[in-house]
């Protein structure tokens, strides 16, 4: 029963931190661009993602005549049921879930997402939003490996599958220090996963009118919304507890959490969208190979260190 509490308010606390996240977004980007951003809703626009939310989900939902009616509705509940899943697997101080495996279940969930935003672009039967959904698609599933590689160094050096273990090994040098290439392009490639700027191929308005989710509309439109954005808050989390001390007992955690999610948003304010063949270029010809090649190099320095201890 405590398991089911807890995880009930760890899903609304990502809920409202996403809530708060998208009014981080704007007022940010309203700075970069010289404005204002929202101000009017509450103390300072405070009040502004309760109202876009009681907008979007108090709009009438349109139907497009010729789609696949049950795969179309029910896709963006399960993309931000998977955003939500993801979570369980956070490190906690009352240890929720402890995962031992915690690492094999973000890579399994998190790949999973990938269907849900075919099924999107595939079931609305419109040509805009089947383009869309394969650029997404194409997108996600190239970075993922480059994704699993880095994952995997990180892993051997740990010999671990826990995401707590994590924090141990970094209580004397955080591993940005050791696997500071590693950790840019894990950041890259995070950014690439969660369909940002300059990679947000899946909803290029200027080439795509708005990519999978053309389609959807008020409560459609704002779930694949929260789901974007509990994505970007998780891979956060995981950019911290894989190189950033990962001491999720500390409050300091919580810091360096909101400034890698406003690292995200600083980057949407700075970077142009990239080209698509430079994107599929990047991830296969340039991160697969220098992941691999680390990879080879964290194994062969683990073996030689098995070596002189036996």
């Amino acid at each position: 029963m405590l398991m089911m509490i807890s995880s009930l308010i760890l899903v609304v606390c990502v809920l409202v931190g996403v809530a708060f996240m998208v009014l981080l977004e704007r007022k940010v980007l309203g700075y970069i661009q010289i404005r204002k951003g929202p101000n009017k809703l509450g103390f300072m626009g405070l009040l502004q993602p309760f109202s876009d939310a009681i907008k979007l989900f108090s709009k009438e939902s349109a139907y497009p005549l010729m789609s696949n009616f049950n795969f179309y509705y029910f896709s963006p509940v399960l993309n931000l049921f998977f955003s939500l899943l993801l979570w369980l697997c956070m490190p906690f101080f009352s240890v929720l879930y402890s995962f031992n495996f915690g690492m094999l279940f973000f890579l399994c969930v998190s790949s999973l997402s990938v269907y849900t935003i075919m099924i999107s672009g595939w079931s609305s039967n419109s040509n805009y939003s089947l383009l869309g959904g394969l650029r997404a698609v194409a997108q996600t599933i190239s970075y993922e490996v480059s994704l699993s590689l880095i994952l995997l160094s990180f892993l051997f050096l740990i010999l671990s599958l826990n995401i707590m273990d994590l924090m141990f090994y970094q209580i004397n040098l955080w591993f940005i220090f050791l696997f500071f290439p590693l950790s840019m392009i894990w950041v890259v490639s995070s950014l690439a996963e969660t369909n940002r700027t300059p990679f947000d191929f899946a909803e290029g308005e200027s080439e795509l009118v708005s990519g999978f989710n053309v389609e959807y509309s008020s409560g459609g439109f704002a779930l694949i919304f929260l789901a974007e954005y509990a994505s970007i808050l998780f891979m956060s989390m995981m950019c911290v507890m894989l190189f950033l001390g990962g001491n999720f007992l500390s409050i300091m955690f919580f810091f360096k959490l909101g400034f890698m999610s406003f690292f995200w948003i600083w980057v949407r304010g700075t970077l142009p969208r990239f080209r698509y063949d430079k994107l599929m270029y990047l991830a296969w010809k340039s991160f697969l190979s220098v992941s691999l090649n680390f990879l080879f190099l964290f194994m062969g320095l683990k073996l030689m260190i098995l070596v002189l201890l036996i």
